[in-house]
């Protein structure tokens, strides 16, 4: 494929950051990075530790587009079509795996600015997505909880072989999403081949009101590999 700009969709967690993975093993230039910072909890973006992506920009040496949302549905997608707009790109790079609600979404605004929209990791096989992430090299921390079967002993966790297999008995029992793309479970990647640097947790909190869960990153910084 030919080298264009490009515009990864990140939300700091393993798939967004995967699909950018992937998209520069495409030889495709990452021109931005692209965050809506929502205000409470959305359907569309990620919102735990959300302001970890900076930190992300800076470990990549891409720079970020961010805009705060009130997470209305139609004003964040307002919000998300002003970032891409702004960006000037030729496509847009997301994470979504097999949400039909950010995949309409996106190829909705994406089409009504004539920019192309790149999903590499739709309708793949969740868990061994998973496998290939960690294979990959990324270091991937489990920052928030939502389903039956995921408790407070995950939050704060890298996943490793041994919570890829307490996933899949979960996911067996409980039939969640095993990507946690329904909101069972949030992300934060800390380390991956994308970072010129990797970012440490250097103070968190476990927060757990006995049906979700999330880590509460209150200090991290950037540390040479």
């Amino acid at each position: 494929m030919s080298t264009i700009d490009v515009a990864c969709l990140i939300s700091g967690g393993k798939d967004s950051i995967y699909a950018c993975y992937i998209a520069k093993q495409y030889g495709w230039n990452i021109k931005n990075l692209i965050s809506v910072i929502p205000e409470k909890l959305s359907w569309m973006y990620h919102f735990d530790n959300i302001w970890v992506v900076n930190l992300i920009a800076e470990a990549m040496d891409v720079p970020i587009l961010t805009a705060r949302s009130k997470a209305i549905k139609e004003k964040e997608l307002e919000d998300l079509k002003s970032l891409i707009e702004k960006a000037d790109v030729d496509a847009v790079i997301a994470g979504a795996i097999s949400s039909e609600y950010q995949r309409t979404r996106l190829e909705r605004i994406c089409h009504e600015i004539d920019v192309k929209s790149f999903m590499p990791l739709w309708h793949k096989n969740q868990k061994m997505l998973l496998e290939e992430m960690l294979n990959a090299g990324f270091k991937i921390m489990i920052d928030a909880v939502a389903a039956a079967g995921l408790d407070e002993e995950f939050l704060g966790k890298i996943i490793d072989e041994d919570i890829v297999n307490k996933l899949d008995r979960i996911y067996e029992k409980y039939k969640i999403n095993f990507a946690g793309e329904g909101g069972e479970y949030e992300t934060l990647v800390v380390d991956c081949p994308l970072y010129r640097k990797k970012i440490v947790v250097e103070d968190g909190e476990i927060i757990w009101n006995g049906s979700r869960g999330s880590f509460l990153i209150k200090k991290a910084k950037l540390a040479e590999k």
